[in-house]
């Protein structure tokens, strides 16, 4: 994370330390729009909790690209109805109640083939944190309302929002498309995702703008 941000990292520290203090297994969610800065955020606290703490994303519920275009959604990858939320509740669940000894694998996306991997990320029961970093986590809809209760803490991570296109434009095209392509989808596709995104913030038990 970059300096200027570090008065906002050790304030998310010691927000996870007092959350620790009691021992046992605690589920920290990370929510925001797309670009917002969820992933820069999970890793610096990864980065600082050496071996108490792992991340499992909510990305990798995505909905398989072939079950996309069998749903005629493909061209709104990332809308809420383009997840296996109910899916993602059971891992939580799972997290949740993992027994000592136990290892609970999660599925991880991987832009590089736009597709999900099973089982891709192993969550050892010792580990006391589990963040987990995604768009919908305080979504009131279908299986996804089931995500709330299920956290300890959920924050809401946000950034200029011109930066935050900007990010995504980058993005977009470090993985193949165009720049117009890139601009196209950021309007089509991530902005309505972010207005109904914000519209969640209330929710949330800390805002974060990094």
């Amino acid at each position: 994370m970059e300096a200027m941000h570090l008065p906002v990292l050790a304030e998310c520290i010691g927000r996870v330390e007092a959350l620790l203090a009691d021992g046992g297994r605690k589920l920290l969610g990370l929510t925001g729009p797309p670009g917002g800065g969820k992933s820069t955020l999970a890793q610096a606290l990864l980065e600082a909790l050496p071996g108490r703490a792992i991340v499992v994303p909510m990305d990798g519920f995505h909905l398989a690209n072939a079950e996309l275009a069998r749903l005629g959604r493909a061209d709104r990858k990332g809308a809420p109805d383009t997840f296996d939320s109910a899916g993602y509740v059971a891992l939580l669940q799972r997290l949740k109640a993992q027994r000592a000894g136990a290892v609970v694998y999660a599925p991880e996306f991987h832009r590089d083939i736009e597709e999900a991997v099973a089982g891709a990320i192993a969550v050892p029961s010792q580990v006391p944190l589990v963040i987990t970093e995604g768009n919908y986590l305080l979504l009131d809809d279908g299986p996804w309302r089931d995500v709330r209760p299920l956290l300890d803490e959920v924050w809401y991570v946000d950034v200029d929002d011109a930066l935050r296109r900007e990010r995504l434009v980058q993005r977009h095209m470090r993985f193949g498309r165009s720049l117009e392509a890139a601009r196209d989808w950021v309007a089509s596709t991530d902005e309505p995702n972010a207005r109904r995104i914000a519209l969640t913030r209330e929710r949330a038990d800390l805002l974060l703008t990094l």
